[in-house]
């Protein structure tokens, strides 16, 4: 395993929170809470899921049971955030949790055991579990950004028409290492 997986995992969740951000600045407030119809979630009930989720798997991360006794996932759901700043409340503080607890692990608590839900994961594998679950949901934030945006919405990846202009800058420089996000999370 590379000696370096924690700065690159911190850096793909970075990476997950920036489109989120770039979302969010290119939502009137109103949309944050426009759901395309009653099955689906908001944006605000997508972001009260990741910040309950966070700060349940997060806290504590290598000595208590991912799903808190305190959190209330059902509640998660209910779309009673009415303000940005409330939603982006939500946002910051499930992302500052996040960070301040891989901030504080070493490569050597990678083969640890924590439980989520009582069943034992190695951190190396709530980590992971982690990277797939939150840009699912970031993926559902930036898709409703874009239905309601519609041909305002600003790309958040190569534009289309752009990918072989794209593709010629990246293959007119020698070949690197460098993490993917490096680009994208230096602007």
């Amino acid at each position: 395993m590379p000696a370096d997986y924690l700065a690159s995992a911190r850096k793909q969740f970075a990476y997950y929170k920036l489109l989120g951000d770039q979302t969010f600045a290119q939502v009137a407030d109103e949309q944050l809470f426009w759901q395309p119809n009653p099955a689906c979630n908001s944006m605000a009930s997508i972001v009260k899921h990741l910040w309950g989720n966070m700060l349940s798997r997060w806290t504590d991360f290598l000595a208590s049971d991912g799903e808190k006794p305190w959190r209330a996932r059902e509640a998660e759901f209910d779309n009673d955030l009415t303000t940005r700043a409330a939603v982006l409340a939500q946002w910051e503080a499930g992302w500052q949790c996040l960070f301040a607890a891989l901030d504080e692990l070493a490569e050597a608590d990678l083969g640890r055991t924590i439980y989520i839900r009582n069943q034992g994961h190695t951190v190396l594998e709530a980590i992971n579990r982690q990277l797939a679950h939150y840009p699912y949901h970031v993926g559902q934030l930036v898709l409703l950004g874009k239905l309601l945006q519609g041909e305002a919405w600003q790309s958040l990846s190569i534009p289309r028409g752009d990918s072989v202009a794209y593709n010629a800058e990246k293959f007119a420089r020698p070949p690197h290492q460098e993490h993917f996000t490096d680009e994208k999370l230096k602007r």
